[in-house]
């Protein structure tokens, strides 16, 4: 995957654009032009702040539906989705939790979206959800059937989730996810939202992507700050930031500019 070719730059700093409740979903508030009006708002924050992109996640959607959400979110992303895509200039990412790829596929195709993520491409995983199982065979040929050239970030070892056994978090099933899997980009996270990825632990996904000479972007997906940014990118490709951009502590807090700013700005005193 050609970083330059789909962002723009190297080592790219991806803002979400975390979604209100949307219909459906226990805590919808009733009032959907807002939860547009929000994203729009939180889009034009991150791109002032200078991001190189946006993602789309319906956020707070809790408790998440497994692998397969009802039509009803899938066309509400695709609104909100399309919402944040006029507002901005930006690359548009899609991550419709907790893990429908196809979901990921139907709206990225819709909205002309550049990439996705998927939390569980390969393997399976246990969350709060209950077992999850990677469906690459299915998103794959998927991807191939619209003819859609949507680049698929997937996780590895993903938060909010563990191993079935320990033996399922190996160098092998890293390397799965790339040369099985064929994803484009792979994601390593922190145990939960905002929580910070272990050094340790990134630099052992590096050494793995080398140890089997895989040609893919390694991202880190949480607990970036503008504190950690440096470090972080002195051994990551790129980095998906969502609480550290927010105006206050909650990771549903509307996208601070000011805050954005900052982190963009600790960023580029190591970036090419």
């Amino acid at each position: 995957m050609n970083l330059d070719a789909v962002f723009g730059r190297s080592q790219p700093v991806i803002g979400m654009v975390h979604l209100d409740p949307l219909p459906g979903s226990p805590q919808f508030e009733g009032d959907r032009e807002t939860i547009l009006q929000n994203a729009r708002a939180d889009a034009r924050a991150l791109e002032a702040g200078g991001v190189d992109a946006l993602m789309v996640e319906n956020f707070g959607d809790a408790p998440f539906y497994p692998d397969d959400v009802p039509k009803h979110v899938v066309a509400s992303m695709t609104r909100a989705a399309a919402a944040v895509a006029e507002e901005s200039e930006l690359p548009v990412g899609i991550n419709i939790l907790r893990n429908d790829a196809m979901a990921d596929l139907a709206v990225a195709q819709a909205v002309d979206a550049d990439f996705m993520r998927v939390n569980i491409h390969t393997g399976a995983r246990v969350a709060d959800q209950g077992i999850i199982e990677g469906k690459a065979y299915e998103t794959m040929r998927e991807r191939d059937r619209l003819g859609v050239d949507v680049k698929v970030f997937a996780d590895h070892d993903v938060k909010h989730s563990a191993p079935i056994a320990a033996e399922d978090f190996t160098a092998e099933s890293f390397a799965d996810n790339v040369e099985r899997g064929l994803a484009d980009a792979t994601v390593v996270s922190g145990m939960g939202t905002g929580h910070a990825v272990d050094q340790d632990e990134l630099q052992q996904a590096s050494d793995r992507r080398e140890e089997f000479g895989l040609d893919v972007p390694l991202f880190v997906g949480s607990g970036v700050t503008p504190d950690t940014v440096g470090e972080i990118l002195a051994v990551a490709d790129g980095v998906i930031v969502g609480t550290a951009l927010k105006g206050g502590d909650s990771s549903g807090d509307p996208v601070s500019a000011e805050a954005t700013r900052e982190l963009v700005a600790a960023a580029d005193e190591i970036r090419e």
